[in-house]
């Protein structure tokens, strides 16, 4: 019955990907998967992910096709016997809820003390983890400016604390609305001190020029947080029109929840810690 339902939901990624992952974190004695079962259950729901982010895409080049989806419902009908090698090079999505945009708003914030203690004993450098969802840079076009931002380091009181952080990458409109693809990074590469350390490249999905009046570049610092079992937005930044400019720039942190509107601001700390970020423009 639950495979037969996941079936009909190929067609709606994001929803089967949710419910997959919910299989795959099922207790041992819950579950009728057996661990194999669970990390390919995982691979699919990361290529729904996948299949999800291609949907929301304004390019005409998708990562992942149709026709690549299609291919996963054979393994899904045959997930009990299925001992072939998985046809798409994916990890599993990490066994863990990930919140909806807006959806941990309605959750009760935890205070400073949680905060603190939620990762002690945590490892200086993360482990390999699940890639993040960056997407290539775009074809250029004569006379259009195409953004690079390397996203170097995070300033937290608590950096050490943090367990497997990322920073999802966002464009909006004034109203909140998403003018190009959301991106994630991967888990951040170490910490060190008061900084989470990422030295990864974004892509901006858009030719600068091509951006509506008032739009902003959004960064949302996420981790998780054990004792609630889920990814968490910590803070966030953002990064006017007015700002992009080549070289190197820091930018200050907010405190959640994620206002895209830019309209109640409240600093995350008075203490001098910033997102240290690189600036690089392409033109022809």
């Amino acid at each position: 019955k639950c495979l037969q339902f996941c079936v009909s939901l190929l067609q709606e990624p994001r929803r089967l990907a949710r419910h997959l992952q919910k299989e795959a974190q099922a207790q041992h004695n819950n579950s009728e998967f057996t661990e194999e079962q669970k990390k390919t259950i995982g691979k699919i729901a990361t290529c729904l992910e996948l299949r999800s982010a291609a949907l929301q895409s304004t390019q005409s080049q998708e990562e992942f096709k149709l026709e690549d989806l299609k291919k996963l419902e054979p393994i899904l009908k045959n997930i009990l016997t299925y001992n072939k090698e998985f046809p798409f090079d994916v990890q599993p999505v990490p066994l863990r809820r990930i919140l909806a945009p807006g959806e941990e708003e309605n959750l009760e914030f935890e205070d400073e003390e949680e905060e603190g203690g939620a990762g002690a004993g945590s490892p200086d450098s993360f482990p390999a983890r699940v890639p993040g969802t960056l997407l290539p840079r775009l074809p250029s076009e004569p006379g259009m400016t195409l953004l690079t931002i390397r996203i170097e380091k995070i300033g937290l009181k608590d950096a050490g604390q943090c367990i497997d952080p990322y920073i999802t990458v966002s464009v909006k409109d004034l109203n909140g609305i998403d003018l190009t693809p959301v991106q994630d990074t991967p888990v951040a590469s170490r910490k060190e001190d008061t900084y989470v350390h990422f030295n990864v490249d974004i892509e901006l999905q858009k030719h600068v020029e091509k951006l509506t009046k008032g739009a902003a570049i959004f960064f949302e610092f996420k981790h998780y947080k054990p004792k609630k079992r889920f990814t968490s937005t910590k803070c966030f930044a953002f990064m006017e029109m007015d700002e992009i400019k080549a070289g190197p720039i820091v930018i200050e942190l907010y405190k959640k929840p994620t206002d895209f509107k830019r309209k109640k601001l409240q600093l995350l700390t008075k203490k001098p810690l910033y997102l240290h970020l690189h600036q690089t423009l392409h033109k022809e």
